[in-house]
């Protein structure tokens, strides 16, 4: 499966794979980037390993890796994924997500999340794009529901975390027959 390649006038996602993802090194080290992550991206290795899994999904049809390149400040910002896709059901997710803290509250991640919706319900036709966030990340959770995402539930300590803890996951949703109106409300910049 060959993963496609979104753009807009502020991003470019292109795929993400083992040629591409050390223009992440920099961004992969910052401190606390991925603090409510089970992921660990913190040595060019572990970043390596990361990037594997992603690439494995990709192959069996699992996962669509993306690497996140902000044209406004002309730099690679992370990293981005389809993932747990459910062809049969038509629902997947879009997470993964890490950002370089100088690209956060820019607007990049709006731009993102419209093409990826857009590509989720308009070219692959899909009903259902869920985000899972760990419950204590509120500045994840409000930045999905600023998306227009609804809260449907919450997992109980469903996530193994790096240092033991076990997390709480916030289950988020959009639905197909909400993005009409989406698109041309919330997302009407990204346009």
């Amino acid at each position: 499966m060959n993963a496609p390649t979104l753009e807009n006038n502020r991003v470019k996602l292109e795929p993400l794979n083992l040629n591409n993802y050390e223009l992440l090194e920099s961004v992969a080290l910052e401190e606390n980037l991925l603090a409510y992550s089970p992921s660990d991206i913190s040595a060019p290795e572990k970043l390596k390993a990361y990037v594997q899994v992603a690439v494995e999904g990709l192959n069996y049809k699992v996962t669509i890796p993306f690497i996140i390149y902000d044209k406004q400040k002309q730099a690679y910002a992370g990293s981005t994924r389809f993932g747990l896709i459910n062809w049969k059901n038509k629902v997947l997710h879009i997470g993964w997500t890490w950002i370089g803290h100088q690209f956060q509250g820019t607007g990049l991640n709006a731009n993102m999340k419209f093409l990826m919706l857009q590509y989720a319900f308009e070219t692959l036709e899909f009903e259902k794009v869920e985000f899972r966030i760990d419950e204590r990340n509120h500045k994840s959770r409000k930045a999905v529901e600023k998306l227009g995402a609804k809260l449907e539930g919450i997992l109980r300590q469903d996530v193994l975390m790096k240092d033991g803890f076990r997390r709480s996951t916030c289950c988020y949703g959009i639905l197909r027959t909400e993005w009409a109106d989406l698109k041309t409300t919330i997302f009407e910049d990204c346009l």
